[in-house]
């Protein structure tokens, strides 16, 4: 059965992943928005926002890599929608194939095309300035969150991807994920917000999930952050791969 399934989504992963390569633009427009904030940021309101020694460059990095992997799972979202309403899901369920193949590889896909996605924020970053006192196990640890986070969302887009109405509806659910990290620490120190805006920014996930790659990147102790953002990340993907598969069998069934 193991064999079976790791065959059929290996065969959909392919089939998928074509559509990704030929259309390239998914990528580069995934990539266009956090690039502009980084600019934005950067050079125009940079200056002016106080976070401590250090060029904000270092400090902005990780929550613009957070917008950029919220930004990207719109398309899985967009895939799976097309999919649905094209027929194509009902036509791989009359065929002799695992039936969770069909989404492990459009979130397997999504995984893929964001880590590219997140590649090219990067090194634009490193284009502009950016600078990383991490080692090889500091980089893994934030390829590893990075991972886990991209792979929870993708699961949170599995569901509008299957009950949406319309195009519009698919990938609507995308725009308050990537407002998120703006009431976080991703773009100043909660320390700077009004009571009850810090209290909501500093318990909410994007928080320590930023706090956890920032500190990696220092390559400073991570602390409890680590363990927070794991913890979220877990979460959200345990309780997202959950109720995808209830809505998921319901469609098929």
């Amino acid at each position: 059965m193991a064999t079976h399934f790791a065959t059929d989504t290996t065969a959909l992963l392919g089939r998928t992943l074509r559509h990704v390569t030929r259309s390239p633009d998914t990528i580069i427009t995934t990539a266009v928005m956090p690039i502009a904030f980084l600019l934005l940021f950067v050079y125009v309101l940079g200056g002016a926002i106080q976070t401590g020694s250090g060029p904000y460059i270092d400090y902005l990095l990780p929550g613009i890599l957070l917008i950029t992997v919220a930004s990207g799972i719109s398309y899985t979202a967009f895939r799976l929608y097309s999919d649905m309403a094209g027929g194509m899901v009902e036509r791989f369920q009359s065929m002799p194939i695992a039936r969770s193949a069909t989404l492990w590889a459009h979130v397997l896909t999504s995984l893929l095309a964001n880590m590219v996605a997140v590649a090219i924020v990067v090194l634009v970053a490193v284009a502009m300035g950016f600078r990383s006192s991490a080692g090889v196990l500091g980089w893994l640890a934030v390829a590893g969150i990075l991972v886990v986070f991209t792979l929870a969302l993708t699961w949170v887009a599995v569901i509008p991807g299957l009950t949406a109405k319309s195009v519009d509806g698919a990938s609507a659910f995308s725009y308050p994920l990537i407002f998120l990290p703006f009431i976080s620490s991703a773009f100043v120190p909660t320390e700077s917000m009004p009571g009850p805006v810090r209290a909501f920014a500093e318990h909410q996930p994007v928080t320590s999930i930023v706090n956890s790659i920032r500190a990696l990147f220092a390559g400073q102790p991570v602390g409890g952050d680590l363990w927070i953002a794991l913890g979220w990340c877990v979460g959200i993907l345990v309780i997202a791969y959950a109720a995808a598969m209830v809505v998921y069998r319901r469609k098929v069934s």
